[in-house]
Order: C-alpha cells, then structure tokens, then sequence
C-alpha cells in the first residue's frame, strides 16, 4: 500500500494539521504560543510527576503521551514496529538534556519555535536563525564522519518500555486527576496558575496528540531533518512540511485573532536576543548530532528505538535539572545559570561532535 503521507502532497498536508491543530489547541487553552511544544510539554511532565517543583508548569500533558502511543499504533498497523538500540546511549542521554537546557533558555522546541513565528513572537527569529546555526554545525560533523554508531536489533520487549511508560502516566492521570484549586492529587502535581495551569479539554488534547503521532510516524515529520536536508542535500521534502506548519498555524491564528505581531509582551516569552539565539544554537546542535527533533525522537520511540527513548528520558531529567539549578528562563529573562550551561552545553557537544567518529560502522540516523 502507497504510503500517501510520505509523498510531497502528504507531508505538507501532515505539516499544515500540525500547524492548524497547535493554533487550535491553544484557542481551547493551551498557552499562548505553545499549543503544541515538545519541550514545554515535556517539561511540564517532569513537573507533574515531582522531578521539579517549578510550580507553574507542572501538568501531565495528555499530547506527548499520544504522540508517543498514536506512532506506537501506526507503527504496529504499517508492520514498522522495531525494537532497537545500542547506539551509544550514554551520548544520547546528555545530547537530550542539553537539548532540552537549550530549548529552556529560548522557552521552546523548534515546534514552538515556528509556532511563535506564526503568532506574531519576533523572537523566534533569533531562535531560528540560532536552530539554523546549530544544525549548520552538526551537518559539519556529519560531513566529517560523525557517527554515533550503528543500533542493534533487540527483543521485542525493549521496544515496548517507553510506550508503557507513557500509557502508564496516562493511567496515573486518570486515577489522579486534576481537582480545581489543588496543587497536587495523589501522587501527580498540577499548576494553579501560570502556563502548567493552561490546558485545552483532556478528551481534545489526546485526539490531537494520537493523530499527530501517527500521521507524523508515517510521514517521518522532523524540523531538524528538514533543514539538515536542505542544508546537506539541497532537499526540500521535509522542508515543506515546515512551511506548511507556520502558514497553516499563521492563518488559524489571523482568523481566531491570536497573531499579535512585536517582539515585548509576548506570551513565555523574554527579549533577551542573543540568549535567545545560543540557546537554540545549543538545541539544534544536540538534535542534529542525535539525528532527529523532540518531536520525531517521540514518534521513533513509539516505533521501538530505543536510542530515541534514551534521548527522551534525557530531555526529561534536563527538564528538570534546568529548573532546580535556575538554568531555564522565564518572561524576565534568561535563568541565574542559564548563560553558562549554554556555554557548557555546547563545550560538550563540539566534544562529542570532534570525538565520535565510526566511519567504518555507519552513520548516524
């Protein structure tokens, strides 16, 4: 059977549902800007589960969990379901918490990156012209040989962890749900103001997340891929998908009166321009040299790679070592430490850019 999502046609219709569903998210309560960011998201889960007690973004937000379970279904249904890893994990991890410190003094994801673009946010020209320059130094090392070697076939229940995880929070979501005014209900803590108290319907929020995974897994969704393919090949294929993500979110935005052009007042969002830029330097620079976005790591997590899995967990514990150690930013601006974990952050991923060098193994994914 033709695979319609992984035709031009099909990735931009996948982008443009992404861009419109982010937009139409925040219109029923996610945050402004931030109907759909992986990392906000994900860090709002670290929150929800005590591994930071940050008490404004703290919820267990129902899209990353279908993210993961919706290209665990398509990944079943398509027979691409398989378990797999052993790609230098320990590398993984820390490009995955340094990904996420990266994301956390921008405050956001590429996905949001584009979002605040298609909102009015002229910040996220600075974090996109720094995600840019991050991926253009990773497909330097690419061009070397950077490799973080091949992964391994494993047994069928390796593949299955993440997705079990997910699915449990799920549960633990259900069981503990969010009581109004409550700061915590059984095990699971929940914002009462702030971004973490801002929410779309929980039955709305799993539909989007679920059809976004699968769509996005059989297409092979990747605003990292797309510009290292437009940088390295020339290649506009996943590109477009982008574009379509920031125009269809531009005109949902114009049409439910959410664009709000200017760079001061913009919802989680700080004017402090260069750190704005590095940290997205630092970003994208960890996401080429682990081969794929937040987004496509959690949609090739839900297909059993374990190496995407490893990358995830890391985000999360950057997650939440950014907001114990003052690292991620706020709308007053960059966090006490956050200017030198940047700087840190990028000391070891030129590192491990430099080091990592298998050519006769093969190349990273």
């Amino acid at each position: 059977m033709k695979n319609v999502f992984a035709t031009r046609w099909g990735i931009i219709a996948v982008g443009a549902v992404i861009g419109a569903g982010a937009a139409l998210l925040q219109y029923l309560g996610n945050p402004g800007n931030m109907g759909i960011c992986v990392a906000c998201f994900e860090r709002d889960i670290a929150g929800a589960v005590g591994f930071h007690r940050a008490a404004v973004v703290q919820y267990m937000r129902p899209e990353i969990i279908g993210f993961v379970l919706g290209s665990l279904a398509a990944a079943l249904a398509f027979k691409e379901f398989r378990p797999r890893g052993g790609s230098a994990p320990i590398v993984r991890f820390f490009l995955g918490v340094f990904a996420m410190i990266g994301a956390l003094v921008f405050l956001g994801c590429p996905w949001r990156a584009m979002l605040r673009l298609a909102g009015g946010d002229g910040n996220a020209i600075l974090g996109l012209i720094g995600l840019i320059a991050g991926i253009w130094i990773g497909t330097r090392f690419l061009k070397k040989g950077y490799s973080l070697g091949r992964t391994q076939k494993l047994p069928p229940a390796s593949g299955w962890v993440l997705p079990a995880v997910f699915a449990a929070l799920f549960v633990l979501m259900l069981i503990y749900p969010r009581a109004e005014g409550a700061e915590k209900t059984g095990i699971l803590f929940y914002s009462v103001k702030g971004p973490g108290a801002m929410y779309a319907p929980l039955a709305i929020s799993v539909i989007a997340g679920l059809v976004i995974g699968v769509i996005a897994q059989r297409s092979r969704f990747c605003t990292m891929g797309a510009f290292r393919d437009l940088i390295l090949f020339r290649q506009v294929h996943l590109f477009s998908g982008v574009a379509a993500l920031v125009i269809a979110a531009w005109l949902v935005n114009l049409i439910l009166g959410q664009f709000q052009a200017g760079f001061a007042g913009q919802p989680v969002a700080h004017t402090q321009h260069v750190w704005n830029a590095m940290g997205m330097v630092l970003a994208g620079l960890a996401f080429a040299l682990a081969g794929g976005c937040p987004g496509r790591q959690l949609f090739l997590s839900g297909e059993g790679d374990g190496d995407a899995a490893i990358f995830v967990l890391g985000m999360i514990v950057g997650a939440a070592v950014s907001h114990n150690f003052g690292l991620a930013s706020s709308p007053a601006g960059v966090g006490p430490h956050g200017i030198a974990a940047v700087v840190i952050g990028l000391a070891v991923c030129l590192v491990i850019g430099f080091t990592m060098k298998q050519p006769q193994t093969g190349g990273a994914r």
